[in-house]
């Protein structure tokens, strides 16, 4: 609880208690072994004199009373010290998320009223999953503690349970019960909905809401040049919601959330947030998260396949190299066969081929397309990422090695992880996928090398026809060559012509 005036927090101010929940014996034992070494007891004793105000079977409000019935039930003097002490101990029942405080205002009495709103315990398994307050009870009690609260609290599955499979025999509920649903009472729909609670119950998890001013504020250096600026988003709602739009978009924590409001460029001159750059650099905070995440990832895996392997190498007196494998592995239908490269077929037969890329892993595959099975880094990196990471099946792997070798494409760490995706967004699981997948690619691809030759020969035709290539507009007019004729003309021929141009003659006058 944050007070800025202690004279607006008294014992003579009203308050009212909020919960939707009950405390069961496990709550209780919740409280004393885990939250009481993190916050002490007295703590522990606010919040069940809290919880009493409303009675154990019921949910909902408890009615107006004067804090000082509070006070008197904590043997609080009623005095600053007094309320200081009060405080403090609401606020760790705040930060380890047992209470959320509120302040309303009557503007009738015009004076303020205290709202108490009480969460429920986490029970065991959500309370370890939850790492800072794990870490903050181990910092208390120390680690040997927390192991051995752990299992006080949480029983282990059985061994038998394990290995054994499971089957869902549940009913659901429509398999037993009929809803009339052709009658709608609105009598019984109004009731339900004036008789709910006016608000809801507010979740705790910060990470399920944005960070709100308070929290950016108190962990913003004091001595940053944009202090003004984010002390302006206090009153800029727009801008505090776009600052937990980018957060929530990038998955920022609080403190890198600050962290990128304190950079130069996040504010104009004038205060005004440059909300494009925040997302770029937003971006970049995510992809480094990302790249570090599936670093760590591929480590963390490869090191439990090393020593898995080694386990079972030393358990059942076999050598650990990984060299020995089964000669039994997945049959490949005759109809999904892939054709074997050129640099395979003095080595493998169709059937050897294709049973290799279905049951051998990516690693053994991916030496043979390389001379000297000497595979560089970066393919290894890429490769190594799409199973860690992206975990595609082996024989899918296998199947995009074959068609990067059979397509021609480049070895480039681009051309294999645009493969891959589109591998992934079109769901490739099993190697009868991977081969439909690859045969429509590369009948695509035959199918556009046909138009292009197409359309390269209608072109050509064109160009012969037309040196522009275009179509003609006009017929083409022999022309009248003009070379002399040897051959002497007959006396008749001369008769002939001499009567033509006789008659002209006559014609013009």
């Amino acid at each position: 609880m944050r007070m800025t005036n202690m004279h607006h927090f008294t014992e003579h101010h009203r308050f009212c208690v909020y919960r939707d929940f009950a405390l069961s014996g496990m709550d209780y034992r919740m409280l004393t072994n885990i939250y009481q070494p993190m916050i002490g007891a007295f703590a522990v004793g606010v919040y069940t004199t809290l919880y009493q105000q409303l009675a154990s079977e019921k949910s909902g409000y408890s009615e107006l009373e004067q804090q000082r019935r509070l006070f008197l039930s904590l043997e609080l003097e009623p005095g600053e010290r007094g309320r200081k002490f009060f405080v403090e101990q609401t606020s760790k029942l705040e930060a380890v998320g047992l209470l959320q405080t509120a302040r309303r205002f009557t503007p009738e009495g015009e004076d303020y009223i205290y709202e108490y709103q009480l969460a429920q315990p986490l029970s065991p398994n959500e309370f370890f999953k939850n790492q800072h307050l794990t870490l903050l009870l181990r910092d208390k009690v120390g680690k040997y503690m927390v192991l051995s609260l752990r299992d006080q609290l949480i029983a282990e599955e059985p061994g038998e349970l394990i290995a054994a499979q499971s089957e869902q025999l549940s009913v659901p509920f429509y398999d037993i019960f009929r809803l009339n649903t052709q009658v709608i009472d609105y009598e019984l729909e109004q009731a339900l909905y004036q008789s709910a609670p006016a608000r809801q119950a507010a979740a705790l998890d910060v990470t399920s809401k944005g960070f709100e001013y308070s929290e950016i504020i108190m962990r913003f250096p004091r001595g940053s040049r944009n202090r003004v600026c984010v002390e302006a988003l206090k009153y800029r709602t727009d801008q505090l919601a776009a600052v937990n739009i980018v957060a929530k978009k990038y998955n920022l924590s609080l403190q890198e959330t600050c962290r990128l409001l304190d950079e130069d460029g996040v504010f104009d001159e004038e205060g005004e947030l440059q909300i494009d750059l925040m997302q770029y650099r937003a971006n970049l905070f995510f992809r480094q998260d990302k790249r570090r995440d599936e670093q760590t990832e591929r480590f963390v895996r490869k090191f439990a396949a090393d020593e898995s392997e080694r386990t079972d190498a030393a358990s059942e007196g076999k050598p650990a190299d990984g060299h020995e494998t089964e000669e039994a592995g997945k049959s490949v239908e005759m109809a999904f066969y892939l054709e074997v490269p050129v640099i395979f077929q003095a080595l493998f037969n169709v059937h050897q081929y294709n049973m290799l890329l279905r049951n051998e892993p990516y690693t053994v595959v991916l030496k043979r397309y390389f001379a000297q099975g000497t595979v560089p880094d970066g393919v290894l990196d890429i490769f190594e990422k799409i199973d860690l990471n992206y975990r595609l099946n082996e024989e899918v792997i296998n199947v995009l090695i074959h068609f990067i070798h059979a397509d021609r494409r480049s070895w480039a760490k681009s051309s294999i992880e645009a493969v891959a995706s589109d591998m992934l967004g079109k769901q490739i699981v099993s190697y009868e996928q991977a081969v439909e997948y690859i045969r429509e690619r590369m009948r695509f691809r035959e199918q556009a090398a046909a138009r292009a030759a197409q359309e390269k020969d209608r072109r050509g035709s064109y160009s012969q026809r037309s040196p522009r290539g275009g179509a003609k507009q006009k017929p083409q007019i022999p022309m009248v060559a003009n070379e002399p004729n040897d051959s002497p003309v007959s006396p008749e021929e001369l008769e002939e012509m001499r009567r033509k141009a006789q008659r002209l003659d006559r014609n013009r006058t």
